[in-house]
């Protein structure tokens, strides 16, 4: 068996099936990807999944089901996903072995 593309901290998971606890009928997980935005060029961004697209992998953790967009694939592999809450940002966020830096905010990375 194939190590998950990305891993997910304990307390990620619990935020997570928090989340989709709340969250709308038809809602089958969430997905994980990235844009082209921020200082640094590419920024995270976690958002409700209402199925599975073409070409997605699928992780499942505790009945959790993380969608990763294939377009994140080689930018995310071996990341791990954590939800942090603090005085100034609260929200997911993820140590990324491949990003070679972070904009000062922290919303932004490059490779």
């Amino acid at each position: 068996m194939t190590a998950p593309i990305i891993t997910m901290t304990p307390t990620a998971v619990e935020r997570a099936k928090r989340l989709m606890a709340d969250a709308e009928a038809g809602v089958a997980g969430l997905r994980v990807g990235i844009s082209t935005r921020g200082c640094s060029g590419l920024s995270y961004v976690v958002e409700y999944a209402t199925e599975q697209r073409q070409f997605e992998e699928v992780i499942e953790r505790d009945g959790l089901r993380i969608f990763i967009d294939p377009a994140a694939t080689m930018f995310l592999i071996g990341s791990e996903m954590d939800y942090q809450e603090g005085q100034f940002q609260t929200g997911f966020t993820f140590n990324n072995p491949n990003a070679k830096g972070t904009c000062g905010c922290g919303e932004s990375f490059h490779v």
